[in-house]
């Protein structure tokens, strides 16, 4: 845990008791501060309550007592409405912060030159995180992960001399931190997302820029023209600034290509790493996180040689093009984390014949611009909410079944890739779409994929052993 001592002695409202919001109330408490919690759900002010947190209906409370209203991510600050806290700590002028704020006021007063890698971008930053994390550690340094990906911010180790951090911060998070000072800040790429939260795309761009402007040198993708056009503002305002692409060459910065990567300085072009033969980087989507891997790496003044040996090792991300089983020619791929239909295209781009398991609860646009992917696409198994509409965007393109559950989809895709002569098939669970249908979290609708394919492969090998 990472005490916050920035409020010691202060009294601080805070909204929001899911498992950063309990995470950051104990790391106040931890720090010296008086802590008033609560929640809209009843059962989660209980479990605070049982953990010896002081809970307390803040619509009652008197909000000139409170030096700051410490917000959890998922509680909505600005769209589509503000939540009410919000209202009433503008009204008693009191900033509104959350766990991510805290972490970067606590380095900054505990050991300012443990690096932090701050990464966002709507696709791709939790691979990326995981990956730079992973090459960190393999090369023997003292790494701690966290943020938006597995461990809340705040749970932590406390910051050390040559401590490094490598942190996802989603657009939510990047809202409630005013005064973000990452040694290196990582943008990936931007398409829309999360507008009900954000109002608009230009927003929401402007939020995830605030990461890289206030980072001592930004890495930012290029491949996108919002992104692209970040990096020019960067440069305008004399900030250091690392291009990074994974569809194109650059003259200057990093990128991938056909499976290798490249550094570039004026013009000359250097390979520093193949990633032919690594599962858990397959697609060519994984060519910008690598680019942003290695870039960071290098800024820290890594040899290139030994970034590239350590990417070998790299396990990939669970439920993000994860390889949860094999029997014979069939893959069969958990990317149960593409939520959108961008994410999603990053999956069908690195597949040659695909049985796609899609749906759940649709986002603005469904699939109708992963249209370019349907050749590949032998058959697509539709379920959850979504599954009428994409049966309608898909038409007379894609054969497609109306499978309703994840459960029959892997069944009935798995006896259809059976038949299939080709030499390799992917059964790919890449929804493009929430889970909130039908599954509390992307998590837990991997988990049931992986189930399923489970009993699917021991009846595969039954029958071929028949």
């Amino acid at each position: 845990m990472i005490p916050v001592t920035s409020f010691a002695g202060q009294h601080v409202a805070l909204f929001g008791l899911g498992g950063s919001g309990l995470s950051t109330a104990r790391a106040l408490v931890a720090g010296g501060a008086t802590v008033t919690c609560s929640d809209d759900v009843p059962a989660r002010v209980e479990t605070a309550a049982s953990r010896e947190l002081d809970t307390a209906d803040l619509k009652a409370a008197d909000w000139t007592a409170f030096s700051a209203l410490v917000l959890a991510p998922g509680v909505p600050l600005t769209h589509p409405v503000p939540h009410w806290t919000v209202d009433r700590a503008r009204d008693a002028g009191i900033p509104v912060i959350g766990d991510v704020e805290l972490f970067f006021q606590e380095r900054r007063r505990l050991c300012p030159e443990a690096p932090v890698i701050a990464i966002t971008g709507t696709n791709g930053k939790s691979t990326t995180t995981a990956l730079i994390a992973h090459l960190l550690k393999t090369l023997g340094l003292d790494t701690q992960m966290g943020g938006n990906i597995g461990t809340p911010v705040l749970d932590l180790e406390p910051p050390a001399p040559g401590r490094h951090y490598v942190i996802e911060c989603s657009s939510y998070q990047i809202d409630l931190s005013p005064s973000l000072d990452p040694t290196i800040g990582i943008h990936l790429n931007l398409s829309p997302d999360h507008l009900d939260r954000h109002g608009t795309l230009e927003n929401y761009a402007a939020i995830k820029e605030r990461l890289v402007a206030g980072a001592m040198t930004a890495v930012v993708g290029v491949d996108d023209r919002l992104s692209a056009l970040i990096a020019d503002r960067l440069d305008l305002a004399r900030m250091p600034v690392c291009r990074i692409a994974g569809e194109r060459e650059l003259p200057d910065g990093f990128y991938a290509r056909h499976g290798r990567v490249y550094e570039a300085h004026d013009g000359r072009q250097n390979e520093v790493a193949l990633l032919g033969g690594i599962d858990s980087l397959r697609g060519d989507h994984n060519g910008q996180n690598v680019a942003a891997a290695f870039a960071a790496l290098r800024i820290l003044n890594i040899p290139g040689d030994r970034i590239a040996e350590a990417l070998k090792s790299f396990p990939g991300l669970h439920h993000r093009m994860e390889v949860v089983a094999r029997s014979g020619r069939i893959l069969f791929i958990n990317d149960s984390k593409a939520t959108n239909a961008d994410a999603a295209a990053r999956a069908l781009s690195s597949f040659d014949r695909i049985y796609w398991i899609a749906g759940g609860r649709s986002k603005e646009g469904g699939i109708a611009p992963l249209d370019e992917y349907w050749p590949r696409i032998a058959k697509a198994y539709l379920i959850g909410e979504a599954a009428e509409e994409f049966a309608k965007t898909l038409n007379c393109d894609v054969p497609f079944d109306l499978s309703g559950t994840i459960e029959i989809a892997v069944d009935r895709a798995a006896a259809d890739a059976r038949q299939d002569p080709a030499e390799e098939v992917a059964v790919l669970l890449s929804p493009a779409c929430a889970s909130f249908d039908q599954y509390p979290n992307f998590e837990l609708r991997g988990a049931a994929f992986s189930e399923a394919v489970e009993k699917a492969v021991k009846h595969l090998q039954s029958q071929e052993v028949a």
